[in-house]
């Protein structure tokens, strides 16, 4: 039997509740050359026996592996070490995937070796998989040579649309431990540094938002996205200017986060937002905003 072109890796910890929606939209695939690596990454709940079916359904196209917990970037890696594909798919445990979101991928991927990854939109769901949102995507950010774009954070690559040739990871290593909120851009960075960037324009996967997400820990996040700068600066793509720009973008996006919950935190996260780019009018017309929002 011949490997798999593509491999789905699932990295789950404590996912019992969302995990067979992620299982099955792999199963439900108009692509049909796949498997699903599934890591435990030491889950408490019920996760090993919520895969269990699965696993009796397709044992062919199934794979689980049980670790003791290390965290999402050692479970991604995890995977990959099992994975069979020439392609790794991510998806998330409480992700969906669109149908054709591998006929996508591979289309993308396939007969052009100068690409090492390819990507598409997603909608935002709750943790009801009610629909929140759809994520803004600038195409000119998104394609090509956009390690530039990663770095200062006009680029973001949505996990569960992401698709890279296993031969990246054997080149440029895989996901980042050290940094667990920022690896993934940490991985599509250095990919991008190398390799080109596809973007697919279509709807490929539903990213689900829930309230213990890495993304809500405001200040660890910070930390991370602030170490991913300081490890690439002065990378061979690297422009000046660039940390300056990647620092405003941090602090902006923080402020996003804390606009609702926290005023003064974010009336904070604006002003150093303006600071490091004083000449973004976004990040102007989001400190003043935020200063007349108490009126």
């Amino acid at each position: 039997m011949h490997p798999p072109k593509v491999t789905a890796i699932i990295p789950a910890y404590n996912a019992a509740t969302y995990l067979p929606k992620a299982i099955e939209s792999v199963f439900a695939q108009t692509y049909r050359d796949w498997e699903i690596v599934l890591i435990d990454d030491g889950s408490t709940d019920n996760t090993g026996a919520v895969a269990q079916p699965y696993r009796l359904r397709a044992p062919e196209r199934l794979r689980y592996f049980y670790q003791e917990n290390q965290g999402l970037p050692a479970a991604r890696n995890a995977a990959i070490r099992h994975a069979r594909g020439e392609l790794i798919a991510i998806l998330d445990a409480d992700d969906v995937w669109k149908p054709e979101r591998l006929v996508y991928s591979v289309a993308a991927l396939d007969g052009r070796p100068d690409v090492g990854l390819a990507h598409g939109r997603v909608e935002r769901i709750d943790s009801e998989g009610h629909f929140i949102d759809f994520p803004p995507a600038n195409r000119r950010w998104l394609e090509g040579n956009i390690s530039h774009y990663i770095y200062t954070r006009r680029a973001h690559i949505q996990c569960p649309t992401a698709t890279f040739r296993r031969s990246c990871v054997e080149v440029l290593g895989g996901f980042d431990s050290a940094i667990p909120g920022t690896a993934d851009r940490d991985f599509w960075f250095r990919i991008s540094e190398h390799y080109r960037v596809a973007f697919v324009d279509k709807l490929l996967a539903s990213y689900r938002v829930t309230s213990d997400s890495m993304s809500h820990d405001v200040e660890r996040m910070r930390t991370w996205q602030i170490r991913f700068v300081q490890k690439h600066y002065g990378s061979k793509s690297y422009r000046p200017g660039d940390l300056r720009l990647a620092m405003a973008s941090i602090h902006r996006e923080q402020g996003d986060l804390l606009f609702r919950s926290d005023w003064p935190k974010a009336l904070g996260q604006y002003l150093r937002a303006l600071a490091y780019n004083p000449c973004s009018a976004s990040n102007l017309y989001m400190l003043v905003r935020a200063f007349l929002k108490p009126f």
